[in-house]
């Protein structure tokens, strides 16, 4: 490799130029390397695999709605219960597969106690996915 230059004078500076040949000679060299072995890095199997349909089979739980008014008095679906019968009926229903969720609908009046007290109980009986239902305000 020459530094110089072909010039007769004496004013010998080098030269700043970067030489790319071997660094593209390098690189095609490598290209060929990976384009040869590539192919032999893919180990596919063939495999005659099910037919299977995409709709998944999902079974909705059931929900019971459970209301509260404002004197307190619990609803089981529409049906009136009192406290003892709300544990009863919530500790049966945690046996159910899938659980079933449970609605519940307070009137504006309803203590937050009595609320509490309900989700309380479910909780303690083993349900855990508990929805309020409340009506949209009007605009």
């Amino acid at each position: 490799m020459a530094f110089g230059g072909f010039r007769e004078d004496n004013q010998s500076t080098p030269m700043a130029e970067i030489n790319m040949i071997p660094l593209i000679d390098v690189m095609l060299v490598l290209l060929v390397i990976f384009i040869i072995t590539a192919p032999l890095l893919t180990n596919a199997v063939k495999l005659d695999l099910p037919k299977a349909s995409s709709l998944p089979n999902l079974t909705r739980p059931d929900h019971i709605t459970l209301s509260i008014t404002a004197d307190d008095r619990l609803y089981w679906n529409g049906a009136a219960v009192d406290r003892r019968e709300l544990r009863e009926q919530l500790a049966a229903a945690s046996k159910q597969r899938p659980q079933p969720e449970i609605h519940l609908r307070a009137d504006r009046a309803t203590r937050y106690q009595a609320i509490a007290e309900v989700m309380a109980d479910s909780a303690n009986a083993g349900l855990g996915r508990i929805g309020f239902i409340s009506e949209p305000e009007e605009r």
